[in-house]
This record gives structure tokens, C-alpha cells and sequence, in this order.
């Protein structure tokens, strides 16, 4: 198989949660474990640094990604979901796996995937822990695919966990309370090996807290160590939270065989886009009218998404919009502006939400709109709408920004 003909396997061979939602999860670590001894144990071949939570985990396994390249090392990073190319969930230094290597990992596994029945979530991770274990990195970061105690990138022994913050999603698979998520998330604590939480929520807390006292890991709440915070290229007010973050987990590293200067942090921050290939956080995309897409699709990354928009000075503003069908639509209402003219459409995967019925709960409920038939055809007529002086905002769901960019 070629390339092409590799990552329509590795997509439709097995379930994949972006595409189907929680027929494709997997709540249990064995499969991964029985790959992870076929490869022999690619996980315990490099040092590694474990992202989890709700919202800003991306953000900061890239930012920590970038500030240590700037350190001078050799940094592996696996991300998830990608917006285009399968490879991007799986880079070095910025650069992503080669797609021989994609073909040729799949050629050499393919008999034991399928004997197995592995999950695609499985498949990637072992396909990068592999990866980063050949190339010899110095040391990778690891984001969380969904939850924590049961991800398959739990295999790791890293040198630092670091967990973001919790908020309501995925709660078919995670549970519908923040402390059963913080539980989950809280899966990914290790004996004896320091955890940085990045946001402190009273519901969470005790639960963090509690699981540290039992592993006897070290926690670091960042946000009541960290007070002053360097720039960053990323966009949006809520990336303040992210670089608190990374600089607990830093700070951390510098006290084992690491070493991290003030000035690599610096340059990190300053150029995570550029060391690492992030993007889709709030990425301005064209001007008059500004174009604006932002992958927040979860209460908390609304939240902070109208926070900004707030901040921005613009005529009118238009909202390209669309949403996978397992989202609680109603429940984000209240988040939506209603002096917005919006755009409603569907991404093109199988979870997505039909326009007719995204516009109908809107419109229900004041919003005005249109409905369109793709995600293109929505920002053709938004712009078609748009003056020079206003604001465009594509997004709703990870799977429209990956339409756009």
C-alpha cells in the first residue's frame, strides 16, 4: 500500500472516534500493552512529558515542545486529533513522520493489528512511540487522546504529568460531573513522579490532591505558583493559563537532567507556530473582513472564544458554524452572542450534526441564520455578507477549522 492507501486503512479498517464517536473507545489498556511488547516497548525507550485535561492540553504540549527545541534537544510530539494529514499527530523538532515510515510501520503490523482487533487510538500510538524510540529522542511530549486512566498513551512512566484543567466534554465516556472526569483525568498520576495542575477548580481540587497523596507524586498547582507570564504567539486570553503551565512543568524539568534556559522559554513561547506546526487556536486567517478560526467546541473553550471576540473591534460579526451530533447544543446556547448573523453547516464526518438541525435549535431560540450545505460554502457566504470592517468566526467543532485551513 501507498500512503494514501495506508491512511484510508488505518480510517476505515477500525472504528475512529473523530469519525463515529463512542462505538471507537476503548476503555481499557490492554490491547495497547499487548502492542506495546510486540514493539518491544518503545514507551520505555525515551523520556517523556504527559498532557492531559479538558481544554489547552494541544496548546501546551506544542508550547513545551517548542521551548524545549529552543533548549536544544531532540523533542518528539504527539498530538491529537489533525486537521489535515494523519501526520501531523506525530512530529520531531516540527517535522512530521515521514510518510515511509507511516507505510512501512502499518506494512510490518498490519497481520497483529488485525488479529487483534486494535483500535485506530492504539495503531497511532504505538506507531509513535515506535517512531520517537528509533529516532532517539531526547525526550517527547505526549498529549492525552481522551480522558486519562484509560488512554492508550497511559503506558508512559514520564518525567512530569501535567493536567490543564477539567471541564464538561465528553461525557458519554468520561462522566457528567467534573469530579468523576477529574477522577479519569487523574488517571494519569504516577507513583513518585511530580503532576502539574494547571487551573485549581474547587470541585477538582481534593481529587487531585488526594490521588498525589496516594502515589506520592509531588503537585504543583501553576496558577498559585506562577504570578508573571511571558508573551506568547499563540492568540486568545486564555493561553495566559497554558503558559502558567508550562512554566510550572519547566521549572520542574530544570531540576532533573534537564537544563532550560530563561531565554529558550522565551523564543519557545514566541514561536510555538513556527517550531511546531500548531495551528487552528485562535488563528487569524485574513483581514477586511477578519477572518478568525478557533477549534474550541466544549463550554470552557467557548467561553474563553466569546471572551476574546469581546475584546475585538468589528462592525458586525458573523459566525460560521458547525457541531458533531453528540454535542449538548442546548446546554452552549447561553454562550452564543445573539447580535450575530450566523451560518450553519455541517462537517464533512459522519458525526456530524445536520445544518437543518444545528439552525432549528438556534432559531428556536432568537438566533438568525442560514443554512448551508459544506463548511466552504458557509464562509463563501458569510464573506459574500461581510463588510470591510467585520468579523468572521469559523468554528464550532475541530472537524470545520479542518476545513478552512
Amino acid at each position: 500500500m501507498n500512503y494514501l492507501e495506508t491512511t484510508q486503512w488505518l480510517f476505515s479498517q477500525l472504528p475512529l472516534y473523530q469519525n463515529v464517536g463512542k462505538s471507537a473507545y476503548k476503555a481499557d489498556l490492554s490491547q495497547t500493552l499487548k502492542l506495546a511488547k510486540e514493539l518491544n516497548h518503545p514507551e520505555h525507550q525515551f523520556k517523556s512529558i504527559h498532557v492531559g485535561g479538558t481544554n489547552g492540553k494541544g496548546s501546551t504540549a506544542h508550547m513545551l515542545a517548542s521551548v524545549m527545541q529552543e533548549a536544544g534537544y531532540k523533542v518528539g510530539l504527539y498530538t491529537s486529533p489533525h486537521l489535515k494529514d494523519y501526520r501531523e499527530r506525530i512530529r520531531i523538532n516540527g517535522e512530521m513522520i515521514s510518510e515511509d515510515f507511516v507505510v512501512n510501520f502499518v506494512a510490518a503490523n498490519k497481520s497483529f493489528f488485525e488479529a487483534n482487533a486494535l483500535s485506530f487510538f492504539e495503531m497511532s500510538v504505538g506507531m509513535a512511540f515506535d517512531y520517537f524510540a528509533q529516532e532517539q529522542v531526547d525526550i517527547a511530549v505526549v498529549e492525552v487522546g481522551l480522558g486519562g486512566r484509560l488512554d492508550s498513551t497511559n503506558i508512559l512512566n514520564p518525567e512530569v504529568s501535567v493536567i490543564t484543567n477539567i471541564g464538561l466534554d465528553h461525557t458519554q465516556f468520561l462522566g457528567t460531573t467534573l469530579e468523576v472526569i477529574a477522577g479519569e483525568k487523574a488517571g494519569i498520576i504516577k507513583p513518585n513522579i511530580p503532576v502539574v495542575i494547571g487551573e485549581t477548580q474547587p470541585e477538582t481540587e481534593t481529587i487531585f490532591r488526594t490521588k498525589a497523596t496516594k502515589e506520592q507524586a509531588p503537585i504543583y498547582f501553576a496558577d498559585q505558583r506562577i504570578e508573571t507570564t511571558p508573551p506568547t504567539s499563540l492568540k486568545g486570553v486564555y493561553q495566559i493559563h497554558n503558559v502558567r503551565t508550562v512554566l510550572q512543568t519547566v521549572a520542574i524539568l530544570n531540576t532533573g537532567v534537564f537544563t532550560i534556559s530563561a531565554k529558550a522559554v522565551q523564543q519557545g513561547l514566541l514561536k510555538v507556530t513556527e517550531n511546531t506546526g500548531l495551528r487552528g487556536r485562535w488563528e487569524v486567517l485574513g483581514s477586511f473582513p477578519t477572518l478568525i478560526c478557533d477549534t474550541a467546541h466544549n463550554r470552557e473553550g467557548l467561553s474563553y472564544v466569546f471572551k476574546q471576540l469581546q475584546s475585538e473591534k468589528f462592525q458586525c460579526l458573523h459566525l460560521v458554524l458547525g457541531m458533531v451530533n453528540d454535542k449538548d447544543v442546548l446546554s452552549l446556547l447561553e454562550l452564543f452572542p445573539k447580535q450575530a448573523q450566523y451560518y450553519f453547516c455541517k462537517p464533512n464526518v459522519p458525526r456530524g450534526l445536520e445544518a437543518s438541525q444545528l439552525a432549528q435549535i438556534f432559531t428556536e431560540h432568537g438566533f438568525e441564520g442560514s443554512i448551508h450545505p459544506s463548511v466552504k460554502d458557509a464562509l463563501k457566504a458569510a464573506k459574500q455578507s461581510a463588510s470591510h470592517d467585520d468579523l468572521i468566526y469559523i468554528g464550532g467543532s475541530t472537524f470545520v477549522v479542518a476545513e478552512i485551513i
